[in-house]
């Protein structure tokens, strides 16, 4: 059985290939290119419609002045619309970042760092832990409980015949009393 497949051959020659890859690349540019007339006509329009062009000639200066403030009020309103956009995208995208950090960690595949083995004295880790509180130097090993194994009584090792004969009788019955 084998387990690698080999993929089948195409049944479109190299030619045919390449001169399809060219014609949607040809036709790819000239929707791009019509795409960005579109959108310059789309904003030639909404420009004229929102913006109407200004009639300055004959105008007197106090009438100039006037209309001068009336662009800065309206130049400020638009800037307030886009600050108060701007803020709510930027705590829109916060947000998004956090919840998809929730996502992950709620799937479990967040990458752990491989962790190094780091050696530190026990007075360097007082130290960490409990800050310059702590000046004396601990020694760990000396408050340690010292535990001796008590030697095993050794019994002689003698004749069990000779054993067997003294534990006989009413002797051997008095001794097991006795101990």
């Amino acid at each position: 059985m084998c387990l690698f497949f080999q993929r089948p051959k195409s049944k479109i020659s190299a030619s045919r290939r390449l001169f399809l890859k060219i014609n949607l690349l040809k036709k790819a540019t000239s929707m791009l290119v019509n795409e960005k007339e579109e959108k310059q006509r789309e904003r030639e329009n909404t420009l004229s419609e929102r913006v109407p062009p200004l009639k300055l000639s004959g105008l007197s200066v106090q009438d100039l002045q006037a209309l001068c403030k009336d662009l800065h009020q309206k130049i400020d309103v638009v800037d307030e619309e886009r600050y108060d956009i701007s803020a709510k995208v930027t705590k829109n995208e916060k947000e998004i970042t956090d919840l998809n950090i929730k996502i992950t960690e709620l799937r479990g595949k967040m990458k752990r760092p491989a962790l190094k083995r780091v050696k530190i004295s026990a007075d360097a880790m007082l130290g960490a832990l409990l800050g310059s509180k702590v000046k004396e130097s601990v020694d760990f090993k000396a408050n340690l409980k010292t535990h001796k194994k008590e030697e095993e009584k050794k019994e002689e090792v003698t004749d069990w015949r000779k054993n067997v004969e003294a534990m006989t009788g009413m002797e051997g019955r008095k001794k097991l009393f006795n101990a």
